[in-house]
């Protein structure tokens, strides 16, 4: 089966990587795992936009891709953003093996409303199982409830479901491209 390395970037709550590991497979039928080891957001910090370069972080992730490794999700709790947006909730490789999320804007509490852990679970899953996705070859979708659609606000991230569309499982399970990489 294949494996997603779960890696946290910086202190994450190791209860929400817990519940991840397990809930993820749900959704994608892979097996995950915590690495032992975090990597350090502090050299993809920008001090003039108080935020960290999510491309950074995966060209940092992809030095400790081996062959044999089928996935890495790093998960952050630092504001990212790539250079033509004011953020991101994510970012993948497209059809390569290294995605990253931040739990910073997934948080009730970045609106000024009272902390909601269970509502974060959902979100960091709908995120992490998005992000897997788009390694997969998986573009956005235009079904709003599947997990492939795009997310511009939190509030669209709250509509989708975790799993895939019978649109988008079809495309993965029928592209030979796609194919060879889950197996």
């Amino acid at each position: 089966m294949n494996l997603v390395h779960l890696l946290p970037v910086g202190k994450v709550d190791l209860s929400l990587l817990h519940d991840l590991r397990a809930a993820i497979p749900r959704s994608l039928h892979v097996a995950c795992e915590i690495l032992p080891y975090e990597l350090d957001p502090t050299p993809s910090y920008h001090p003039e936009r108080q935020q960290y370069h999510s491309s950074e972080i995966l060209q940092r992730m992809q030095t400790l891709v081996r062959p044999q490794d089928w996935r890495f999700l790093a998960v952050a709790d630092v504001d990212l953003y790539i250079p033509i947006l004011k953020y991101v909730f994510g970012e993948a490789q497209m059809g390569g093996p290294c995605a990253v999320v931040s739990l910073h804007r997934l948080r009730q509490e970045f609106y000024g409303l009272a902390p909601d852990l269970p509502l974060l679970s959902q979100r960091l899953l709908t995120e992490s199982v998005h992000e897997l996705g788009h390694t997969l070859d998986l573009r956005h979708c235009q079904d709003y409830s599947c997990v492939m659609a795009s997310s511009h606000s939190v509030e669209w991230i709250d509509l989708r479901e975790t799993t895939l569309c019978d649109s988008c499982r079809y495309q993965l399970e029928s592209h030979p491209s796609i194919a060879e990489k889950r197996a």
